[in-house]
């Protein structure tokens, strides 16, 4: 009988580490959404975000903070969470910047067009 109790206690032992253990397994630290951010944002940085997208951009980077901190924290889900909206904000954050980029661009050219147009107008004409 003290056997039985015994085995009975090792193999509830044994449940419950095992329990633990898929636990943990399935909320895992998400250091690889964190790090797909952390890229996000840098690229944002580097196309023009802090000029032409700089809401979007500080929400990003406000975002990733807060995924980093819940996850030192051992918050798995919020951590999840919020490395994907930070991901999300970055990445809007990118191609804010590049429309807003080829917008000016778009308008510099025109205006040069227009300037050789005027230009070309005027060498056109006869001479009086």
């Amino acid at each position: 009988m003290k056997a039985d109790r015994s085995k009975l206690v090792r193999g509830a032992m044994v449940a419950a580490a095992v329990l633990t253990m898929a636990g943990c397994a399935s909320t895992p630290i998400p250091n690889e959404k964190i790090a797909v951010a952390k890229a996000s944002v840098q690229r944002a940085e580097q196309s023009g975000a802090p000029e032409y997208a700089p809401v979007e951009l500080a929400a990003a980077r406000d975002k990733l903070t807060r995924a980093e901190k819940a996850a030192s924290d051992r918050e798995s889900q919020p951590a999840t969470m919020l490395a994907e909206q930070a991901n999300v904000d970055a990445q809007l954050a990118e191609a804010t910047a590049m429309q807003q980029r080829s917008h000016k661009a778009a308008a510099e050219f025109d205006s040069s067009m227009q300037a050789l147009r005027q230009e070309s107008m005027r060498s056109s004409q006869p001479a009086q």
